[in-house]
């Protein structure tokens, strides 16, 4: 970035600043002109100078131009104006002088929207470019950076830049050129006045500033106390887990409090500070007017000055200090804001970041052949002891290489540079003449995968993930598309963001060697299988919901496999297993809730304990003559769970089989009961019957087992389900997804619309025979594709938390392997799926890699099986060991370590 916020501001706003400028500049006459207007109000129409010599009216809005002699001389009329009398000029005086309010005050207005697009725009620019750095920083950067810190930078700190930037010159002009005017206004009026109002304002732009230079170390030593308390915060949140694993909260508790007293400290100080200046400002701005008003007055009374023009020059000065006030804040935020600047400009710099700019195409620079050539090389560990000094290698290339340093961390080091992850290396290290320290990044983001120990995963579903190394060729819009998209190009191309729409196909199938989005689907479900997540793949695809817009054909596939599950079922005598959804019966398997609704909730309003809060289902209720019986149901599930639970501890698996109450809510349902005894029932709090319906909503007679649904309620709660959809959908969207006999419900996972029903709570063994029975249907109607392919559509949640830590590793790998990397670097990506499963996915990967280049991080040299060659590294040195040559010829190796074997020996000697 550049090192100057003014010129970084100009260089990227130099057109509409200029325009600002020429606008600033055409409305000084007309504020020039409603100054003068209060002494012609006072002294030609109140004081009726203007009537002077017997005059009974006098010509009004004469407007025209008279150049100088030696332009001729000639005066130019616009307008001969009119006569009015001296009532008349009064108000004509008043109403011009209300009109040029309403100028001064429309460009004012034009004024400041412009310089705040201008400024939202450089900030959109500004945090669109510190993104792009971000993107851009080093990987051993990456390992020092957090994330929170500099999310912290683009989000907050940035902001009161971006709100300076609208100001940065216009402010000064705008405001400077209204104080010149009203200081040049004052001295014509009166040359002692405008000196002493000329002197006061020196006193202020001289003393403030001086007094605010205490202001700006605070602030930035709040700056950075604000960062680091946002970096601490960001830690604790990603490691929670061990704070709850060694109950540490108080220790937390009490650093973050530290960190907010100092915080305190520091902004207390501020204040202080700021409101003492503050004092002054507005006392030397109060001391002015007296003068005024004594010296302008005692000028009046001695003749030198009339009443018009110290009337004039009192509100001319009325106009000075607000002016001056904002100059002066402007100038303290100018400080301010560039020690923000200066922070960010030395967070991003140059020095920690990869070199700008990438291949044009995919196929620009051709793959990366050639041998593996190393000379020189030099690795430090992170502490800066040497590991390798000078090493030599050269390794013919494509092969499958082991990485082994047993007991030491150079093999990983090693395979962070190879994999262009690290630049914190000596020597020179080339992939035939390609020296790796020279690949752009965009390069080496193409032809190059990398899989570490912590596979990193984002937000989104499992597709989205696994095709993220394929998401890099921006689609064309179409003459249609920027027609429709005008507005958001010009904006993007005037703020230096990029122009191309998020919407459109960005995945490059064709690196995958697909033809199209549903034959990658087809590669990433092989792909899954191979590397041993299709059973995670199936299960997620059954809780998986149906999406009709994506695949038409899997709805009707869908209704035949649940009617082909419900003959089989019948047919081996485990009907009984599944109660299935009937609109003219009470389904025993499920809810209160969903027995009312006959459907799943699509809005949040109608969750949980959250229905019982619904208008509309409330009185729904009502009319069906509900509530009162199923608030009775909750008082007895209250008192029959405060009964059993009293004196338990929190967290007994009772709180989680009856899923009514926490143990936490027990002294709360305690207390309503008791109000509800001591209470008439016409005087009971709504409130409490709402806490008490929510309970049997929730409550399944199998399940819980407390004998409070006999045949005549069901009957009762089923003639209930047509006003309960009848009262959603008055309002438009009911907020339900209604189960229908003879279609697919989009709203509830496959497997529900499998069953199209409640699997049986009270029979042996039910789910897992029920299940048993759903995937032989699957299998038998070649259904499985089609599910898994709902499984890639599974959310894998913030840095992929809702998935196992094996299941992460697999993603990875799977999405390194399907953009088919030239060079395949796996560096402890095999860790957390344990050593058998590792060595079956290592045997996959040695498979798919026979012609292409494979390096793999090794424990022992027990796993090198399979391997064309090891890289060993030890004693500072690295040798490297053909295992086997696939050709049957024993290829050339050239292992120089000439230095490091003569230290060795040396050593060895001594």
């Amino acid at each position: 970035m550049d090192k100057s916020l003014f010129r970084y501001i100009w260089r990227h706003s130099r057109r509409d600043q200029l325009i600002i400028f020429a606008v600033v500049l055409a409305s000084l006459p007309f504020y020039f002109a409603s100054l003068d207007l209060p002494r012609r109000i006072v002294n030609e129409a109140i004081q009726g100078k203007a009537f002077e010599g017997g005059r009974e009216t006098v010509r009004f809005l004469d407007l025209g131009l008279a150049p100088p002699s030696w332009l001729g001389g000639a005066r130019i009329q616009f307008f001969e104006g009119f006569d009015v009398s001296r009532m008349g000029l009064l108000f004509g005086l008043s109403g011009l002088f209300l009109f040029y309010v309403l100028i001064n005050g429309g460009f004012k207005f034009w004024i400041n929207l412009a310089k705040g697009a201008l400024g939202e725009r450089m900030l959109r620019r500004m945090r669109f470019e510190l993104f792009s750095y971000v993107l851009r920083f080093a990987p051993d950067t990456l390992r020092t950076v957090r994330s929170s810190e500099a999310a912290t930078i683009i989000k907050d700190e940035v902001e009161p830049i971006g709100g300076f930037i609208g100001d940065a010159f216009v402010l000064p002009l705008f405001l400077g050129t209204q104080a010149a005017t009203a200081l040049i206004f004052i001295l014509v009026q009166s040359v002692w006045l405008g000196l002493l109002a000329a002197a006061m304002v020196g006193v202020q732009f001289t003393v403030i500033p001086r007094l605010r230079r205490e202001l700006l170390r605070l602030g930035k030593q709040r700056q950075l106390a604000s960062r680091r308390l946002a970096g601490r915060v960001g830690e604790v949140v990603d490691g929670m887990e061990a704070v709850h694993v060694h109950d540490a909260h108080r220790w937390e508790r009490a650093e973050i409090g530290d960190r907010l007293f100092h915080l305190f400290d520091l902004r207390y100080k501020i204040y202080r500070r700021k409101f003492m200046v503050k004092f002054l400002n507005n006392l030397l701005a109060q001391v002015t007017p007296f003068l005024f008003y004594a010296i302008g007055g005692y000028f009046a009374l001695t003749g030198r000055l009339d009443i018009g023009q110290l009337v004039a020059v009192i509100g001319a000065y009325r106009e000075l200090p607000p002016p001056l006030k904002e100059l002066i804040d402007w100038d303290q935020q100018r400080l301010d804001v560039q020690v923000k600047y200066d922070q960010v400009v030395q967070y991003f710099a140059a020095e920690k970041l990869l070199p700008d700019g990438e291949p044009a195409t995919d196929d620009a620079d051709g793959p990366l052949e050639g041998p593996l050539k190393a000379e020189g090389l030099m690795i430090a560990d992170p502490h800066g002891g040497t590991l390798v000094e000078g090493a030599a290698i050269e390794l013919p290339l494509p092969a499958r290489v082991g990485l082994l340093s047993e007991g030491a961390p150079t093999a990983g080091l090693f395979a962070r540079v190879l994999a262009g992850r690290s630049r914190d290396y000596g020597g020179t290290v080339a992939f035939g003449e390609r020296h790796l320290a020279d690949l752009p990044p965009g390069l080496i983001g193409q032809r190059f995968a990398y899989a570490g120990v912590e596979p990193v995963l984002f937000p989104g579903s499992l597709r989205d993930n696994l095709v993220y190394g394929l998401r890099r060729r921006p689609p064309d819009l179409t003459p249609e598309q920027r027609k429709a998209e005008a507005r958001r190009i010009m904006e993007a191309m005037r703020t230096g963001n990029p122009v191309e729409s998020v919407e459109g196909p960005w995945i490059d199938c064709a690196r995958a060697g697909a033809s199209d989005l549903d034959d990658l689907d087809r590669l990433l479900i092989e792909a899954l299988h191979r590397i041993g997540l299709g059973e995670d793949l199936y299960r997620f695809g059954l809780a998986g919901r149906v999406d009709p817009a994506r695949d038409p054909d899997l709805p009707p596939r869908l209704i035949e496999a649940r009617l082909r599950l419900r003959e089989r079922l019948a047919a081996q005598n485990m009907a009984d297993l599944v109660e299935p959804f009937d609109p003219a019966r009470f389904n025993r398997q499920a809810t209160v809730a969903e027995n009312l609704l006959f459907g799943v909730p699509t809005s949040r309003a109608l969750l949980g304990r959250d229905l019982a809060e619904h208008p509309a289902f409330r009185g729904a209720l009502d009319a069906a003559d509900l509530t009162r019986d199923l608030v009775r149901m909750g008082e007895r599930i209250a008192e029959t769970m405060t009964e059993i639970f009293r004196g338990l501890p929190q967290g007994h698996p009772l709180f989680e089989q009856f899923s009514f109450l926490g143990a936490d809510e027990l002294p709360d349902y305690e207390a309503l009961l008791t109000r509800r005894r001591s209470t008439a029932r016409r005087m009971a709090r709504r409130e409490d019957e709402t806490r008490l319906l929510a309970l049997p909503l929730a409550y399944i007679e199998p399940r819980h087992r407390l004998g409070l649904l006999d045949d005549a309620m069901r009957e009762r709660l089923v003639a209930g389900r047509d006003t309960v959809r009848a009262a959603l959908e008055k309002g438009g969207d009911p907020g339900v997804a209604f189960y229908e006999p003879d279609d697919v419900n989009g709203a509830a996972p496959v497997r529900d619309n499998l069953l199209f029903g409640r699997v049986n709570q009270t029979a042996a063994n039910a789910q897992a025979r029920v299940m048993e029975m759903v995937s032989a249907v699957v299998d038998e109607l070649d259904l499985r594709v089609a599910v898994e392919r709902v499984g890639l559509d599974h959310q894998v949640g913030p840095a992929g938390r809702l998935l196992s830590a094996p299941q992460r590793a697999c993603v990875n790998l799977v999405r390194c392997i399907v953009k088919r990397p030239d060079v395949f670097v796996v560096d402890g990506g095999l860790a957390p799926l344990g050593e058998a499963r590792a060595r079956a996915v290592l045997k996959i990967l040695l498979d798919g890699f026979a012609e292409r280049t494979l390096f793999v991080t090794l424990a022992n040299e027990r796993d090198a099986e399979g391997f064309d060659a090891l890289i060993r590294f030890g004693g500072g040195g690295a040798t490297v060991d053909i295992v086997h040559d696939q050709a049957g010829t024993e290829p050339a190796v050239e292992v120089v370590e000439e230095r490091k074997v003569a230290k060795v020996a040396s050593r060895v000697a001594s």
